[in-house]
């Protein structure tokens, strides 16, 4: 008769393990029944929605319902990277209410409904299950503020209209006026940020025609551009500041439209006491 110690009987298997090895191997051929059940079921529901001419949207909404038995339910919506982007609109948009059957959500329609508002250049709508949806946004960057017939709105650099209200929020970007004027406003812009001096001293860019630049200055002076030849404008009107400080002078308009004049239109003097006892001759 073998001789039993310790270390056998402690190596030896206990009922519980049997048992759960038993249950393990009967469990692996149900589990590929229970996904070839399911695989069948979704298929025939797919072959039964195109016989009838219903839509994916349709199958997605059914499968929600189903799956929503087992607790699948929007729980938490979460939303990433909004600073500027209105939050009801925003929600509303991307029409989804806790409790819907977060498999029954079409992220791509989501999705869509989020990049039509203004102020969201791109959006990533994402399912994470079991509870929770998750919205990431990339915002539109407010450019400048553009005037059009009294009406002040922010654009983004590529001339798109970023929003209408709480416009004032933003002053201090750059203002640019006129029709035409958020198509063209980039590359001005551009060039006035390389001269800060200069920069500092504009009021507003009017676009002329949709075809050139007039500079609203701080002091009132208007500095008529040449059409398509802005830079080299703009570095010699700061030359002329540096070494003749004309931009400080009296001065209604400075055209510099024609390439070999600079034509300067002084300001009026205003009358003097002595001009208000003169008698008229």
């Amino acid at each position: 008769m073998p001789r039993v110690t310790r270390n056998s009987l402690k190596d030896r298997p206990t009922r519980l393990k049997l048992l759960l090895r038993r249950q393990r191997k009967l469990l692996r051929p149900g589990a590929w029944v229970a996904a070839g059940v399911a695989l069948f079921f979704v298929g025939a529901m797919m072959l039964h929605s195109a016989g009838r001419g219903h839509p994916l949207a349709t199958l997605h909404y059914r499968i929600g319902r189903l799956t929503a038995f087992a607790g699948l339910r929007v729980q938490h919506i979460d939303i990433k990277g909004r600073q500027n982007t209105p939050e009801a609109p925003l929600r509303a948009a991307l029409g989804i209410d806790k409790g819907v059957p977060i498999l029954g959500v079409s992220l791509r329609a989501a999705r869509q409904r989020v990049e039509s508002l203004s102020w969201v250049k791109s959006a990533v709508v994402e399912r994470r299950l079991p509870d929770t949806i998750v919205v990431k946004l990339e915002e539109r960057r407010p450019f400048a503020i553009w005037q059009n017939n009294g009406k002040f709105m922010l654009i983004d650099r590529n001339g798109n209209v970023v929003a209408h209200q709480n416009v004032m929020d933003f002053r201090q970007l750059p203002l640019v006026v006129g029709p035409g004027a958020p198509q063209a406003a980039a590359a001005l812009l551009d060039t006035l940020s390389s001269l800060p001096m200069l920069q500092a001293r504009v009021a507003a860019a009017v676009r002329v025609g949709d075809r050139r630049w007039d500079l609203q200055m701080n002091n009132r002076t208007e500095v008529m551009l040449p059409e398509g030849h802005e830079a080299a404008a703009l570095d010699r009107l700061m030359q002329l500041q540096q070494s003749h400080d004309l931009l400080d002078r009296p001065l209604v308009a400075i055209d510099m439209r024609l390439p070999d004049r600079l034509v300067l239109r002084p300001r009026a003097a205003p009358p003097t006491a002595a001009d208000a006892t003169k008698k008229p001759t």
